[in-house]
């Protein structure tokens, strides 16, 4: 297994999971609760790939849907729908925090096997790391995370740009790619948990 499936699978679980537990927080039925994690795993992905002048992998490969549905009955199993503001809860964010790196690095990836510049690596990192969570918050008509939230976005185009630093000198690899990863979840937890934010312009 290459290292894009493999963080790919985990952002797909991590990101599903994520879209499930919003869902939940905003009360919408069994069906908003599958769209919501239907859009937040593979949203971006999918946005990606049309980018990237490929078929949205969602429609040739079965693995994304079938681990998105897995996702959402186990959580209905656990009763993860019966916890008070999922939103604010560790789970949430961590789920969160390894999808949002583990889309980043693939969009990265991915663009780099296309032969994308720098800014393409960036906004294909940006996109499939954001993407997906971007339109679920659209659709429940909520702020999306990356105008509001703690140094959200910002820690995917880091993660974009790290990735392309590898790769430019040569020493893209499993092991760099972990510790990429590893390094981008501690920052967003980070960021997270200090409360870090950009500059706003409001007084």
């Amino acid at each position: 297994m290459t290292p894009l499936e493999i963080a790919d699978i985990i952002g797909v679980i991590c990101f599903a999971l994520s879209g499930f537990l919003i869902a939940v927080h905003y009360k919408l039925d069994i069906l908003g609760v599958f769209i919501s994690a239907f859009l937040t795993a593979l949203g971006g992905g999918m946005t990606r790939d049309v980018l990237a002048s490929k078929t949205p992998y969602v429609f040739t490969d079965t693995i994304p849907v079938t681990l998105v549905v897995a996702t959402v009955l186990i959580s209905l199993l656990l009763k993860l729908h019966k916890i008070d503001d999922l939103e604010g809860k560790t789970v949430f964010i961590i789920s969160d925090a390894i999808g949002l790196v583990s889309f980043a690095i693939t969009g990265s990836l991915i663009a780099i096997e296309n032969e994308f510049n720098f800014l393409g690596v960036l906004i294909l990192a940006f996109i499939t790391a954001v993407g997906g969570g971007t339109i679920r918050d659209i659709l429940i008509n909520r702020v999306p995370s990356i105008l509001v939230s703690e140094f959200y976005a910002t820690v995917a185009i880091i993660v974009g740009l790290i990735t392309y630093g590898l790769h430019l000198l040569q020493l893209q690899s499993l092991f760099s790619l972990i510790l990429v990863f590893v390094f981008g979840v501690a920052l967003r937890l980070l960021a997270y948990y200090k409360n870090w934010h950009l500059p706003t312009l409001s007084k």
